[in-house]
């Protein structure tokens, strides 16, 4: 069996390179994405984590609650948002103009960093957004909460493929987090605990499983298809 063809394990071998290109992006993002920051004087946190979200739909408490399940918002930092004109809260969380206005200028942030970051391999990039588009598509039957809530991304007219590509995985992410979350907590197991946890038998069991559940968006890609996404994902430049 190729290791393209063998599910879990590629589900288990790709996870780790989305969540280097994902990061990678926001690292080489922060030069000019601080200076972003820094003008606009708000709360940014939220409002970067959630740039293809809080423009085309509220987040729920259920959405809140599970994106972040690791690492909880309270309600103070919320408030402080509100307070800061960046959030609207009628049971849930909408965005204002202003904080429309800082996503816009984070997406343009966001398109020269891709375009420079990825310039060697602007050819292969919008085949690369195709296939994570469709695995977003792919998973809604089998995501969780904070999957739901996070895909699909804000995509206005003109995102180049660099960006679509950036928050396509970002979205992505949740898919396997949610039924991570799934296991362990049909394992018996709370957030703290499983961070908690130690290598051993038990975490493999879990780990064998969530790879199991997160392979199933992948089966509708073709051998080649999943080919060119991980060894598209393994050549792009990273900071």
């Amino acid at each position: 069996m190729s290791r393209f063809d063998d599910l879990p394990g590629y589900a288990a071998s790709i996870a780790p390179l989305i969540d280097a290109v994902h990061l990678g992006v926001h690292v080489a993002s922060r030069p000019i994405g601080g200076e972003l920051v820094r003008q606009s004087g708000l709360q940014t946190e939220l409002m970067i984590d959630l740039r293809y979200v809080l423009p085309i739909r509220p987040l729920t408490p259920e959405g809140l609650t599970a994106l972040y399940r690791y690492n909880p918002f309270d309600r103070a930092e919320i408030e402080a948002q509100i307070a800061q004109g960046i959030l609207v809260d009628d049971g849930a969380l909408h965005a204002t103009d202003i904080s429309l206005a800082f996503i816009a200028a984070l997406y343009e942030v966001h398109a020269t960093v891709t375009g420079a970051l990825w310039a060697d391999h602007a050819d292969r990039l919008p085949e690369l957004a195709d296939l994570a588009g469709r695995l977003l598509a792919a998973g809604a039957d089998s995501g969780g909460a904070a999957f739901t809530q996070a895909s699909p991304p804000y995509e206005p007219e003109g995102t180049p493929a660099g960006v679509l590509l950036f928050n396509r995985l970002a979205a992505l992410r949740y898919h396997r987090a949610d039924v991570h979350a799934a296991v362990w907590e049909e394992e018996g197991f709370t957030a703290a605990q499983i961070i908690a946890l130690t290598p051993g038998a038990v975490r493999d069991r879990i780990e064998a499983e969530t790879n199991r559940r997160a392979a199933v968006p992948y089966e509708t890609l073709t051998t080649r298809e999943r080919q060119t996404l991980l060894l598209g994902l393994s050549a792009l430049d990273l900071p």
